[in-house]
């Protein structure tokens, strides 16, 4: 197997586990109620509900991101793009995790912020579709 065809591979496994827990964590904060979130997210008490559920959509629209447009070949250069946005609430998800003094949960976020921007760097990149 070729070198190019490993790495674009991994990036497809990295999509698509990232895909997974952004879509998992996007439903839960849209379709969840503030009090069921609240024993899972302790955050959401420091944010008004449509804030929570924008956030939801946010994650949900980058699980998506990562995979809807190159599986279906239907503008494939939003990947990365969906990438950078997952950065984007991964790091200020890492912002308020560190006020609240969560330096695990934070650490988290910065494994998807590495995770992101590999897969930006990829299809950005050499390993575009």
């Amino acid at each position: 197997m070729s070198p190019e065809r490993s790495v674009n591979i991994l990036l497809w496994v990295v999509q698509s586990l990232l895909a997974v827990a952004f879509l998992a964590v996007g439903a839960m904060k849209i379709f969840r109620n503030r009090t069921e979130l609240a024993a899972t997210f302790g955050w959401v008490e420091q944010f008004s509900d449509p804030s929570v559920k924008a956030i939801g959509a946010l994650d949900a629209l980058v699980g998506l991101g990562l995979v809807l447009p190159g599986v279906t070949n239907i503008a494939p250069a939003l990947v990365p793009w969906a990438a950078l946005g997952g950065i984007a609430l991964a790091g200020g998800g890492s912002v308020v995790h560190l006020r609240r003094s969560e330096t695990q949960l934070a650490a988290v976020n910065v494994v998807y912020i590495a995770l992101l921007a590999l897969v930006a760097w990829g299809r950005f990149g050499p390993y575009a579709f």
